[in-house]
C-alpha cells in the first residue's frame, strides 16, 4: 500500500508541476513561478484531504533525493561555458564573496533583532544554500533540518520572483551579474530562473550556487558556534 501511495504522490506532484510550468510559459508572470504555484497547490491539497506531511513524503522523499543528482547535472553548463568563467574569474569571485558576506551579515542581524532561539536561528541562517547542505548545517548546529529546507525553498522562491525585477531596477544586464546574483541569493530555484535567460547566466548561477554552498558549509557552523 505504501508503495502505491508513494508512486501516486510522485505522479501527482510531477503532473501539477508540468501544468504550472505550462501556465508560467504561457503568461510569463513572476508570481506564476511553477515552484511556488506547485508548492501552494500541494499544501492546499494536503489541507483539503487531511493528509499528513509524512504520508505525502512516502513519494515526496524520492523527489527530495533527486536534489543531489539535479545539482550535479548543472555541471554541464559549467563545462560548456568554462572559458568565460575563467575569463571573468576575478569579478566572479568578488561577486561571490559579496553575496556570501551580505547573506550572512543580514541573516545574523535578523536573528539578533528577532531574538530567535538558538534552534530556530540555526534553522534560519542556512537559507542561502541548497536544501541538502542547509539541512546538514542545521542538523550539525542544533537546528531543525525540515524547517531549514522549507526556508531554503521560500528564499529561493522569493529570489526568483523579485530578483529579476530588482536587477532591472538596478540596471544589471550582464549575464555575469544576473547569474551570480540569482545563484548566490536564490540557489537552485534561482539557477532554474537563470536558465530562462540563457546558458551563460545558468553557468554563472550554477558555479555561484555551488561555491557559495561550499563556503557556507565551512564558515557558517563556526560562525553559529561563536556568535549565537
Amino acid at each position: 500500500m505504501n508503495s502505491w501511495f508513494g508512486i501516486s504522490f510522485i505522479l501527482i506532484t510531477y503532473l501539477i508541476f508540468l501544468a504550472m510550468r505550462h501556465v508560467y510559459n504561457r503568461f510569463r508572470m513572476p508570481l506564476l513561478n511553477p515552484v511556488a504555484t506547485t508548492t501552494l497547490l500541494i499544501i492546499v491539497g494536503l489541507l483539503l484531504t487531511d493528509l499528513s506531511y509524512d504520508t505525502y513524503m512516502l513519494g515526496g522523499w524520492w523527489i527530495q533525493e533527486l536534489l543531489g543528482p539535479a545539482v550535479v547535472a548543472l555541471a554541464y553548463p559549467l563545462y560548456h561555458q568554462r572559458k568565460k568563467i575563467l575569463r571573468y574569474r576575478v569579478p566572479l569571485i568578488a561577486g561571490l564573496f559579496s553575496g556570501i558576506v551580505v547573506g550572512m551579515v543580514t541573516g545574523f542581524i535578523y536573528v539578533k533583532v528577532a531574538n530567535l532561539s538558538s534552534m530556530y536561528a540555526s534553522s534560519f541562517l542556512p537559507k542561502s544554500v541548497t536544501s541538502p547542505i542547509a539541512m546538514e548545517i542545521a542538523d550539525l548546529t542544533g537546528g531543525l533540518p525540515s524547517l531549514a529546507a522549507a526556508l531554503v525553498i521560500l528564499s529561493g522562491i522569493i529570489g526568483a520572483l523579485f530578483g529579476p525585477g530588482l536587477m532591472r531596477l538596478l540596471g544589471i544586464t550582464h549575464y555575469l551579474g544576473i547569474g551570480v546574483g540569482l545563484g548566490c541569493a536564490a540557489h537552485g530555484i534561482g539557477t532554474a530562473k537563470a536558465m530562462e535567460y540563457g546558458e551563460e547566466e545558468a553557468a554563472f548561477s550554477s558555479i555561484s550556487m555551488t561555491l557559495s554552498a561550499l563556503l557556507y558549509a565551512l564558515i557558517l557552523p563556526v560562525a553559529i558556534h561563536y556568535l549565537l
